[in-house]
């Protein structure tokens, strides 16, 4: 729809990538906003939405930035992590290249279903992070779980953030604020190598992802300096409600009910 893109037309999505991207600061589930905006107000199908949503990451480099005292600390499993995220990544992002646009509308509603639990559980993720979790998996098979939570967050993402804290709390040694270190630093990794690919497969929109980049750095900054004033727990329930409503909606046009 690059042709009939007008001011309005931006001015929506830089708002949009504003308040999701600070939605992801404070509470996460940002995606669940973006994605249907890209979807319903710019009329993309679904796959081109969900390439050009990957464009929320810049939004998150000040929040993996801000955990940059704790990198020496996890640098011995970053080193052993990164490979099997990138390659996940890419896996994860050709998937979503090769998969039918028609199947693609059936599975939407589910992914938009699993991300909106996911960020319902994600304070009893946390406690059970907090209290230690039981580390008893062996590396190998972290590695392995970790390569399919990068597969999961290169085809669609939204809430691979809390598989990715939930998995460390597993077989990663440390505490949460190293813990939440290698996550952001990862998860930009999966988004940034995933949003490549989707260029090099032509499914991005140059306008689009740029202003969504755009309005993703405000928000980013806005969400980490007004977090402490919003409660998370009340906003993350909100996101999560509307996001089983949007679940509703693509299940139902999938299906043609609408």
């Amino acid at each position: 729809m690059t042709s009939t893109l007008t001011g309005a037309h931006l001015a929506i999505l830089f708002l949009v990538g504003v308040i999701a991207s600070a939605i992801n600061a404070v509470a996460g589930g940002g995606s669940l906003l973006s994605f249907p905006t890209l979807s319903t107000v710019f009329t993309l199908p679904l796959t081109v939405a969900n390439a050009n949503n990957s464009f929320l990451w810049p939004g998150a480099v000040g929040g993996a930035l801000g955990f940059r005292n704790y990198f020496e600390k996890v640098k011995h499993h970053l080193e052993v992590l990164i490979l099997p995220t990138i390659i996940g990544s890419i896996t994860g992002a050709f998937l979503l290249v090769k998969t039918d646009p028609k199947d693609f509308d059936i599975i939407v509603p589910w992914l938009i279903l699993l991300a909106a639990t996911l960020l319902l559980i994600q304070p009893k993720v946390k406690q059970w992070v907090l209290k230690g979790g039981d580390r008893v998996l062996p590396v190998p098979v972290g590695i392995l779980i970790q390569f399919l939570v990068s597969v999961y967050g290169g085809y669609f993402g939204a809430g691979m953030g809390i598989m990715m804290l939930a998995a460390f709390a597993l077989y990663v040694e440390g505490n949460i604020h190293e813990l939440n270190a290698i996550k952001n630093l990862l998860g930009l990794f999966i988004n940034l190598t995933c949003s490549t690919v989707f260029i090099f497969q032509h499914l991005i929109n140059p306008i689009l992802a740029v202003v969504l980049s755009v309005g993703s750095v405000v928000g980013g900054f806005l969400g980490a300096h007004y977090s402490q004033k919003v409660q998370p727990d009340k906003l993350r329930t909100l996101i999560a409600v509307y996001g089983v409503g949007m679940a509703v909606y693509y299940f139902a046009k999938a299906h043609h009910w609408i």
